[in-house]
């Protein structure tokens, strides 16, 4: 009898019963912009459901997100008579790195009446709006260095390859380059300078090679070189967005070794020592000959 005495009226008065309304809070409420996504893959979507009708409903709420992201959202809410309530969507867990920069898809968020006053409501009316989740476009370049292949003598030189990569989700370069070590003897060339021409595509990267030279001077030490690059893109826009990494070079002194004139003089100068220490041989000789003298016998 109730559900008859509620629904079984008036047109007119039916969709008065009937009137409310599903929107979205749309970035400077213009439904044409899209939510955009953090770096973390997150945004929160506002929305509302206004009931101008003579009773209170309870709506029931469902969510289609797109990029395979995970939502949050009120599942059911009672809306009081001549009221609007506002709700959160959170959106979260797109992988932005891996989806091209600017792309679009839609979420949708749709409102069904289960009740009215309490009692279920059999028609079910229901409501649905769309709006645009948009990929940001995120900046990432990669540095690595390949270690030397062992020490290097002071006075000698050893090549560094620099690797720069691509980690964004659009079209990158290098805008800046810093290279930084920590001993003063230790000289680098300009060979990282061809990282600055052109760009580098998304999934893509660029290498050159850095000469790093010890004075002859240089002490027995290991050395940090570091290489810092900076985004292209992200310094156009006014960001800072940039990159390191490092590499250990152990400086040795160098070799050391005679030459031959050292080894000639050094075996002359024993030899003349062991020959000081030996009695000169012609006394040797006239002494043992006149013992031998004094001992015979005389002939007759």
């Amino acid at each position: 009898i109730l559900m008859l005495s509620v629904f079984g009226i008036a047109p007119s008065k039916a969709q008065e019963l009937d009137s409310w309304e599903l929107g979205i809070n749309y970035p400077g409420e213009d439904s044409t912009n899209s939510f955009l996504l953090s770096e973390e893959g997150s945004v929160e979507v506002g929305f509302f459901v206004e009931n101008s009708g003579v009773t209170e409903i309870t709506v029931e709420f469902s969510y289609e997100i797109p990029f395979s992201g995970k939502h949050e959202g009120t599942e059911s809410e009672t809306i009081q008579s001549g009221t609007n309530e506002t709700f959160e969507l959170v959106i979260s867990e797109i992988d932005v790195f891996s989806l091209e920069a600017g792309k679009t898809e839609k979420i949708s968020i749709s409102a069904t009446v289960i009740a009215r006053q309490g009692v279920p409501d059999p028609l079910g009316s229901s409501k649905s709006r769309e709006g645009d989740l948009e990929i940001p476009v995120m900046y990432e370049l990669s540095v690595d260095i390949s270690d030397p292949f062992g020490p290097i003598n002071a006075g000698t030189d050893a090549i560094l390859t620099v690797i720069v990569r691509n980690n964004g989700n659009s079209e990158d370069g290098v805008g800046e380059i810093e290279v930084d070590d920590d001993c003063p003897l230790l000289m680098t060339d300009n060979g990282l300078d061809s990282l600055l021409v052109g760009n580098i595509g998304l999934g893509k990267s660029k290498d050159a090679d850095l000469m790093v030279s010890a004075s002859e001077s240089h002490p027995r030490r290991n050395c940090d070189v570091t290489v810092t690059v900076h985004s292209k893109m992200a310094m156009n826009q006014g960001k800072s967005v940039y990159s390191s990494d490092e590499a250990r070079i152990s400086v040795e002194p160098p070799p050391t070794g005679s030459s031959s004139s050292d080894v000639d003089e050094e075996s002359e100068s024993v030899e003349d020592s062991i020959q000081s220490n030996l009695p000169a041989p012609g006394f040797m000789f006239v002494g043992f000959s006149f013992i031998l003298a004094i001992l015979s016998p005389r002939s007759k």
